[in-house]
């Protein structure tokens, strides 16, 4: 997992050619002028997501890792926290969806090993295979925009 913010795009792009692709693209399109909905950058190699939505409590919010995709998340607007820790010896509480790219895991199961980190506009966070996360969470609701960059490993 990274976080970070837009001024320091250049020192992950060496990553993958995919990922530079994505992190390129956050730089250089404005997010706000954007119709909510999903754009294709690759196909189904790299796509965007745009959305807005207002975060949840965490308790209500499960885990999820993805297994053939990264997610590039990047907040254009508002302030979330996301929940992280690595994917150990859990065990998911729906079992992997192939089509979809996730399995989820219970919050209960995992509180007490996870971290809870704020994403505030102009940051960002990548997240590799086996890197559980729960995005979305707040302990007050907030308006957020979001854009989630899927980038096929």
């Amino acid at each position: 997992m990274i976080v970070d913010t837009l001024n320091n795009l250049d020192l992950y792009a060496h990553i993958s050619p995919r990922l530079a692709t994505a992190l390129a693209h956050l730089a250089e399109t404005d997010f706000s002028k954007l119709e909510v909905g999903n754009y294709e950058l690759e196909g189904k190699d790299l796509f965007v997501i745009v959305n807005d939505y207002e975060t949840k409590p965490r308790e209500v919010e499960p885990f999820e890792v993805h297994k053939r995709h990264i997610d590039v998340q990047y907040v254009v607007s508002g302030e979330e926290e996301f929940g992280y820790l690595p994917l150990a010896e859990q065990l998911p509480s729906m079992a992997y969806h192939e089509q979809h790219d996730y399995a989820e895991f219970d919050y209960q199961t995992n509180k007490d090993d996870a971290a809870f980190i704020p994403l505030k506009a102009g940051m960002f966070a990548i997240f590799f295979p086996g890197d559980m996360h729960m995005p979305g969470t707040s302990a007050i609701p907030n308006k957020v925009r979001k854009v989630v960059i899927k980038v096929k490993v």
